[in-house]
């Protein structure tokens, strides 16, 4: 076997700045629905209804109706229903979701000032993505890099180290940003030398591809709350919120190769092993308020502001050739190439704001309903380029991949409904539905010859479309003197196009290939149980 490893810096005479791209960055988007086991069985739509310690990550002002302390730790069951194991992940893992307190303060008679921290698990990586034997026509990694060169994005050339590099001209030393880390594998691996010292990266199609992804890790958020009221009829509340980032991903693609007169060219494949760390600060506020004295009709309005995030992102990627292209061109060993790196960069998501309705019947029925907005399409990715006037890390917005995201995200509309009814006091049943729009548009396209450090630091070129989201909860709850016992189920589904790679640069005079999607889905089932107590 031929091994080639290729240092970070080889890319680049210094790394100043980078960001990442609309979908690598999209992941941090959103949310999963998860809190507390009555929070999720009633679909969580509780931020006009409140009293539930999982509306500090909303509408705060649920806080303000406490009259007690409180306590309360969530766990369960996580299980992916589509997929089958890969990287030794399995398709259900354990998981800690939720703990927290409440402080409960009485001011006066009918006014509190409460004070409460929460941590949930907003966001539950684990997944396992998977397209088998799906077709391409005359399209491939390899052909992806070489049509960019043939297209005129970049112009390959060799660099003093003795690397094929992709230029901003033939007559430029810049290197464009448009190259990025998959094609420096491409042009450096599955090159030939045309003659003495010059080497040219033809091309080969694919006729086919195999894909796999596992995804773990989480968005652990931290919330600090005070919340009050006003003569038990206005209730407001705000929260500063924490959030710590641990994403790790490793994806294996492999594409078989055929020559122009249909005989097998070989395998060319790729494995990525993707990391991003770091940490995000946002604020949350709200209020819940009785528009007529005394009814026990509530409305609840908030907002969120966006996440500011610092983040790490690392890579490690290889490439192994078992194909006619480059030196191997008999076939005959194995040929394969390494290329790391690591960046710092920053990433802003939108603004969310919500409305929420709440009604209750006497003692047995609750009924509540949320919508919330954001656009997802506001989102920003931030290339931090040294330190400001005061001292401080500076950063500003990757112009080029704002317009992408601009044109792959969309608005997001979330509607959420439940009820809880209560057959006898100390029994509760629920159930609760969630829908939500889709994020991305159906035509929206990892774009790899942006001129961006989004896509000069990106190590793989494939995405997903995702569609809408429908969630169907349902939970029984038990109350045994001061303890609550609370137990929920939750189904969600998620359908989507899965591409290894832009479809449009294909369209060219020299070939008419075509990337087809392949659909895939995300289901999962979540038990949860929660064990609260309160004083």
């Amino acid at each position: 076997m031929k091994k080639i490893v290729f240092a970070a810096l080889a890319m680049a005479v210094v790394l100043p700045a980078a960001a990442q791209d609309t979908y690598e960055s999209g992941r941090l988007l959103g949310g999963d629905l998860n809190g507390t086991a009555r929070y999720v069985g009633m679909g969580g739509a509780m931020e006009a209804l409140g009293a539930d310690i999982s509306t500090t990550g909303s509408n705060p002002a649920g806080i303000g109706l406490f009259r007690h302390d409180a306590v309360s730790a969530s766990f369960g069951l996580v299980s992916q229903a589509d997929a089958h194991e890969f990287d030794s992940r399995s398709t259900t893992n354990l998981s800690f979701d939720q703990a927290g307190f409440v402080y409960s303060m009485r001011m006066d008679r009918s006014s509190f000032i409460n004070l409460a921290f929460n941590y949930h698990k907003s966001r539950n990586f684990n997944q396992i993505l998977s397209v088998a034997d799906h077709a391409l026509y005359e399209a491939s990694s390899n052909l992806l890099t070489s049509e960019k060169d043939w297209q005129g994005y970049y112009s390959l050339g060799m660099s003093r180290d003795g690397y094929l590099l992709g230029y901003q001209s033939p007559t430029s030393s810049q290197q464009a940003f448009n190259f990025s880390q998959l094609d420096y594998l491409n042009a450096n691996v599955l090159s030939d030398e045309d003659q003495p010292g010059d080497y040219v990266l033809y091309g080969m199609a694919a006729d086919a591809y195999n894909f796999d992804r596992a995804s773990r890790g989480w968005i652990n958020d931290f919330d600090f709350t005070i919340s009050g009221n006003s003569d038990d009829r206005f209730y407001w509340g705000l929260t500063v919120g924490f959030h710590d980032v641990r994403y790790k991903g490793y994806s294996e693609y492999a594409e078989g190769l055929r020559f122009s007169n249909g005989q097998d060219g070989g395998i060319v494949s790729y494995g990525d092993m993707r990391t991003i760390k770091g940490s995000g600060v946002d604020v949350k506020g709200g209020i819940i308020f009785r528009p007529v004295e005394y009814s026990p009709f509530r409305i609840g309005l908030y907002i969120n502001t966006p996440t500011w995030y610092d983040l790490t992102s690392e890579n490690t990627t290889t490439l192994i050739n078992q194909s006619a292209l480059g030196d191997n061109l008999d076939g005959t060993y194995t040929e394969m190439g390494d290329i790391s790196n690591s960046y710092d960069f920053r990433y802003y998501t939108p603004w969310k704001f919500g409305l929420s309705l709440g009604h209750t019947i006497g003692k047995t029925l609750a009924i509540g309903a949320t919508y919330e907005f954001s656009d997802y399409g506001a989102s920003q990715n931030r290339v931090k380029d040294g330190y400001d006037a005061y001292g401080e890390e500076d950063s500003y917005k990757d112009q080029v991949m704002k317009q992408n995201t601009e044109d792959v995200l969309k608005g997001v509309s979330t509607l959420k409904v439940g009820l809880e009814f209560k057959p006898v006091p100390e029994v509760a049943l629920r159930a609760g539905y969630n829908y939500i729009s889709p994020a991305y548009n159906k035509n929206g396209m990892r774009d790899m010859t942006l001129d961006s450090y989004g896509v000069k630091y990106a190590s793989t070129s494939d995405y997903v479309n995702w569609d809408s989201t429908n969630r169907f909860t349902c939970g029984i709850g038990c109350k045994l003197g001061n303890m609550n016992l609370d137990l929920a189920y939750q189904y969600s589904a998620t359908d989507g196009d899965f591409y290894p790679m832009q479809p449009n640069i294909f369209k060219s005079a020299e070939i008419k290939g075509d990337v087809p999607s392949a659909s895939v889905s995300n289901k999962r089932h979540q038990v949860l149980l929660t064990l609260g107590y309160t004083f």
